[in-house]
């Protein structure tokens, strides 16, 4: 009967261990699904389209991205690069630089770029954007100083 008795014990205390590092893991796996619906801007994304806005907010006109005229942005934990092919003008568009991001402002501060690029540099390194991220599309919104919209340019993740 001790005997019987000791066995149940055991039994009760492996199956209770087993529950136990079950719902850890079941902790861990629900952690990592959250992290990994938090979208993130790394990447490689190529832009789909651009939003011109009218003084209304709408958009007034917006023109669909083709092979004649395509924009890749890659961002890494710190940097960004971005790179712009126009087939109807050879002059070379590309900016380089870092940027960050809070919940609503993306802000690059680019270091260097093309020729054409540079003299908007030399103005001022630093272009502010209002986005929009979700996990394959991005937008990135140029804001007036009154808060209103100018343009938008739209990305879809590539990498």
């Amino acid at each position: 009967m001790k005997l019987h008795t000791f066995l149940i014990l055991i039994l009760c205390i492996v199956f209770g261990a087993c529950n136990n590092s079950n719902s850890k893991t079941t902790q861990i796996t629900s952690e990592e699904e959250n992290q990994e619906k938090t979208p993130s801007l790394l990447g490689v994304w190529e832009r789909t389209s651009f939003y011109n806005y009218g003084e209304n907010g709408k958009v007034m006109d917006s023109f669909a991205s083709s092979d004649a005229n395509r924009h890749i942005k890659i961002f890494t934990p710190t940097k960004v690069m971005w790179c712009r092919n126009i087939e109807a003008d050879s002059i070379e568009w590309f900016g380089y630089g870092r940027y960050t991001l809070t919940d609503s402002l993306l802000t690059e501060v680019l270091d260097y770029g093309s020729v054409e690029m540079s003299k908007y540099i030399k103005q001022n390194p630093e272009f502010v954007f209002h986005y929009n991220l979700e996990e394959d599309k991005y937008s990135q919104i140029q804001i007036d100083a009154e808060g209103h919209p100018l343009f938008a340019e739209n990305y879809i993740r590539l990498e």
